[in-house]
């Protein structure tokens, strides 16, 4: 018992000093609220479009943190703001508003060890003063410099639309074949001053940085090689450029990768998605803008079938395609009509070239198979059943094709299976007015180009008029339209090496305009 008592008092004795301490400690001891006066606040790299939550100042938890650190690519109406090129200078048909596509990297990763309730420091320690902040300064990227320089040619187009003409020594377009001749020279000028393109070195032929040069697909190895040769436009750097060209064939995908007659689009789809990956995987910029400021080229029937394969290749990159139907999610605004040229040889030697309009003594010509829906009603309208106007499937034997355009007025255009045909070229080629009957089509370079001054167009329900339409047009008026598709020709010829306002540059322009209508930000900005 007294053993008992005399060992409780020790410990008692022994615990006192103990409890003083922590009583101590918890009334002179820094609040824990304290604590968290220290912390940084959260950073915000601000573009001009931000999140709800964060204009609303609603706290961010760790986990929306990591949400939100991902890349945004935000789609913005440019009618309520800056109006980048198009305006009368029809550089933008569709009524598919431009967009600017902003690269927002909303928080820094050290923000995810910021407290979710950081309480009210004043309250705890009156005496606390926050250090001043140095104040942030942006660090310009490379992307920074590009943007605005792309800012200053987008001003410069919109000076030039009222403007005088530039000289130019080679060529200087004007006339009514041009929505606005002097918007668009100085357009192609700014673009020689700096557009870069950077191709991707991924990928071994056949599928990848080949294609065919001959066929009604030529467009594609044409473009692929002039491109990959070219001293000019091409950069080694990527830093530096404005856009990034995919340099796969579909043409080639279709022949080496497909297994014909199995109607099974997977292998193509797979072997398009692993380059994408790939792609995504070694470099910053797909992911930078979701592939916005990426362009690939494709003339036959699937192009617009393989940007499929992957949704950001479909809806946010510039697809070049000679299968320009609106009705398939063809959009003038971003995407690229690319003339079909059927270079049986490779070249244009031969092609060139035929009389005035006083020496074509036939109204109109075809000469072509029954392929899609429209060709049937030329045929049975008019095949054999006129002579003004020569419809035939088939070309009698020693009759040639481009001698019979060379005598033709008019030279009717009627869509396949799908919306393009080589014919409007063939047409421009030898002096011939095209005649386009087709649905949904876009016709090439019509951001620049005002095919109503050099071309007829023809529903599908007017064909039985089509004799009726033609002549309604005057000798006078014939005759220009004439002279124009001469004029104009030039920008459909294929040259080795390009030329100036050649087909290849034409091409370019094209993806240069769809690159003025958005702006990407450099998520990668630093603040010092």
């Amino acid at each position: 018992m007294g053993s008992g008592a005399s060992s409780s008092t020790k410990l008692f004795l022994f615990m006192l000093p103990l409890v003083l301490v922590a009583g101590l400690v918890s009334v002179l001891g820094p609040s824990p609220s304290s604590w968290f006066s220290t912390a940084k606040p959260p950073v915000l790299l601000l573009s001009s479009v931000t999140s709800s939550a964060a204009s609303s100042g609603a706290v961010t938890t760790p986990s929306e943190v990591k949400q939100r650190e991902e890349l945004l690519v935000v789609a913005v109406d440019n009618r309520a703001g800056e109006n980048l090129i198009s305006d009368d200078t029809h550089f933008n048909l569709s009524s598919t508003p431009p967009f600017s596509v902003q690269a927002i990297q909303q928080h820094s990763r050290d923000e995810q060890n910021v407290p979710q309730n950081l309480g009210n420091v004043s309250s705890v320690n009156e005496s606390y003063v926050p250090a001043e902040r140095p104040k942030l300064q942006r660090k310009f990227s490379i992307l920074d410099r590009t943007e605005a320089g792309l800012i200053k040619a987008r001003a410069a187009i919109r000076e030039a639309r009222n403007g005088n003409q530039t000289q130019d020594t080679d060529y200087a377009p004007i006339g009514p074949m041009y929505m606005n001749a002097n918007a668009f020279h100085r357009s192609y000028l700014e673009m020689e001053k700096q557009l870069k393109v950077y191709v991707y070195e991924e990928g071994e032929a056949p599928v990848f940085h080949n294609g065919p040069c001959k066929s009604i697909y030529s467009m594609e190895g044409n473009f692929i090689h002039a491109i990959e040769m070219n001293e000019k436009f091409r950069t080694r750097d990527p830093e530096k450029a404005h856009v990034f060209f995919l340099p796969f064939s579909v043409a080639m995908l279709v022949q080496f990768v497909y297994v014909r007659d199995s109607h099974d689009f997977s292998p193509i789809k797979k072997t398009v998605t692993d380059y994408i990956d790939v792609i995504a995987g070694r470099y910053p910029y797909w992911n930078r803008s979701l592939g916005a400021d990426h362009f690939y080229l494709a003339c036959h029937d699937w192009g617009p079938e393989t940007s499929r394969s992957v949704p950001n290749l479909k809806d946010n990159s510039i697809r070049v395609l000679c299968n320009a139907n609106t009705s398939e999610g063809f959009k003038p605004s971003k995407d690229v009509s690319l003339p079909e040229i059927n270079l049986q040889s490779g070249s244009i030697n031969g092609l060139i070239g035929g009389p005035s309009a006083s020496k074509r003594p036939l109204l109109a010509f075809f000469a072509g198979g029954l392929h899609g829906p429209i060709r049937p009603v030329l045929l049975e309208q008019w095949e054999n059943k006129d002579e003004d106007i020569k419809v035939q499937k088939y070309l009698p034997k020693g009759v040639s094709y481009y001698e019979m355009l060379r005598k033709s007025r008019f030279c009717l255009c009627p869509s396949g299976y799908e919306v393009a045909s080589p014919r409007v070229v063939e047409a421009i080629y030898t002096g011939c007015v095209p005649v386009l009957i087709s649905d949904h089509y876009v016709p090439p370079f019509s951001d620049v180009l005002n095919w109503n001054s050099f071309s007829v167009e023809v529903s599908v329900e007017e064909i039985p008029k089509l004799k009726e339409i033609l002549l309604s047009i005057s000798p006078r008026q014939y005759i220009r339209m004439q002279r124009r598709v001469v004029q104009v020709r030039r920008h459909f010829e294929v040259h080795s090496p390009p030329k100036r306002f050649d087909v290849f540059h034409m091409i370019l322009h094209s993806v240069w305009l769809r690159r003025l209508n958005f702006r990407v930000h450099d998520h990668q900005s630093q603040l010092s």
